[in-house]
């Protein structure tokens, strides 16, 4: 009877330990995850090319013209993509695309990777006070051309950066590579506490001029002109006063293991063995899906419980069959975002995104505004439409952000920024100088003559 009450007391006293000691370690991972290191966005600059650098409508269609390799019907087509582009007079290209006949070297292209690069790096350090040497983590993306040494290793000869510097070179990934560098930057600077961050977004178009009969691959001509940002990036505590926005979310969709989506976006080889990149009729709804797939990540994270409850049902009445077959749900997003970052991919991306997400004009504004002035600069384009968007003087304390890129393989990927400082414009904004005549209204057709 003893030795019975003896082992009863024992094992209750070690059951109690067990409980104490979870207790424990809970309160330990609350304690944690509560102070997660906070990551900053300090200031960003966008580059702005040179006047010199314009492709008027009636320069693009007079090199497509007389350019030897294209027969009538590439010529024709790509003077009619330009027609419903969406795009002015002002988007740029870099020198060697208005050359005729056109140049292209790995000389040029390292001249126009210089010109982006180089001048926003050096205008987000001056007007940051920062110096290179105060760099932790390089990180640089550029889909379409990757030298040896790389862009990265560029940027440190340049500015004498570290030996000991953190650096990365991202390519062939897509538009969409803008927030995977911001994904990339935030989990080092969570490792690797009290660091600095650089972000380096662009696209270097001289190589990627294609010659070919491909419709499918001469929509890049029509569509990419030239631009790229900088980003300053930090996970120090001292930097808390002078930050613009916290990093809340970054969510990343990848569908390559779906073959439409794979090949919806695909450089390759054509008929007459010529590069190109061919962009498929169905990125719009390929673009789509991954777009839903995304938001269903986003959506638990910053939707209020009302909406998060209504999805719920929704869920539960389609798995039942109540509902129609491809009906959706779409949660309204505006009630949590005050603005919306769309990547100014092309008139139909923009405007099946405002449709999907049953969006107002206001919305997509700094998108269809940014495609209109620069095109579509690739990565960096979300930066450019927040510029905007500050530029405008809209942005408030405590407003929060979201951004949403695409790019091959099919991705889409999103991130969820928070004011918490004064946005003060000044003429580094690439649209301070104009940015009271927009909004311009885009005619569905552009008359290039």
């Amino acid at each position: 009877m003893d030795i019975t009450l003896s082992h009863s007391l024992y094992d209750l006293t070690n059951d109690h330990h067990i409980v104490m000691a979870s207790i424990l370690i809970i309160t330990i991972l609350y304690l944690i995850y509560r102070k997660r290191t906070t990551i900053y966005l300090l200031d960003y600059a966008c580059h702005k090319p040179s006047l010199s650098h314009r492709v008027p409508m009636s320069m693009f269609v007079e090199h497509v013209e007389l350019e030897e390799q294209f027969d009538s019907d590439s010529a024709s087509f790509q003077i009619k993509i330009l027609e419903k582009s969406g795009f002015s007079q002002e988007t740029c290209v870099p020198p060697s695309l208005t050359r005729l006949p056109i140049s292209r070297s790995i000389y040029i292209a390292i001249d126009e990777a210089k010109t982006v690069i180089f001048s926003v790096v050096k205008e987000l350090f001056e007007k940051n006070n920062v110096t290179p040497r105060e760099v932790d983590i390089l990180i640089i993306n550029s889909s379409m051309f990757s030298p040896t040494p790389s862009l990265a290793s560029m940027v440190i000869n340049k500015f004498k950066m570290r030996s000991n510097i953190m650096n990365f070179n991202l390519s062939g990934m897509g538009c969409s590579a803008g927030l995977i560098s911001v994904g990339l930057a935030r989990d080092l600077l969570r490792v690797h506490k009290n660091s600095l961050a650089l972000i380096v977004s662009c696209e270097i178009m001289s190589l990627n001029w294609y010659t070919g009969k491909n419709r499918s691959m001469l929509l890049t001509n029509c569509l990419f002109r030239m631009g790229g940002a900088a980003i300053l990036m930090s996970s120090r505590a001292r930097d808390k006063k002078k930050a613009k926005y916290v990093l809340e979310h970054v969510d990343r969709v990848h569908r390559a293991q779906d073959d439409e989506s794979y090949g919806c976006v695909f450089q390759e080889n054509d008929d007459e063995n010529k590069v190109g990149v061919s962009i498929s009729k169905k990125i719009v709804r390929v673009a789509g899906e991954a777009l839903k797939q995304n938001l269903a990540l986003l959506g638990p994270k910053v939707l209020p419980f009302r909406e998060q409850l209504r999805y719920g049902i929704f869920l539960t009445l389609q798995k039942m069959k109540i509902l129609r077959k491809g009906s959706f749900y779409v949660p309204n997003f505006r009630k949590v975002f005050e603005h919306f970052c769309i990547h100014a991919g092309g008139r139909a991306v923009i405007s099946g995104i405002e449709k999907s997400l049953k969006m107002k004009e206001e919305d997509v504004e700094a998108s269809r505004m940014t495609l209109y002035r620069f095109g579509n600069t690739s990565s960096s384009s979300l930066w450019y439409e927040l510029s905007y968007i500050e530029a405008k003087g809209r942005i408030k304390m405590r407003d929060r952000v979201l951004q949403i890129g695409f790019g091959s393989g099919f991705k889409c990927n999103s991130a969820v920024w928070r004011c918490v400082g004064n946005i003060k414009v000044d003429k580094t904004n690439p649209w301070s100088d104009r940015i009271h005549l927009y909004p311009v209204q885009v005619p569905e057709t552009i008359d290039i003559v």
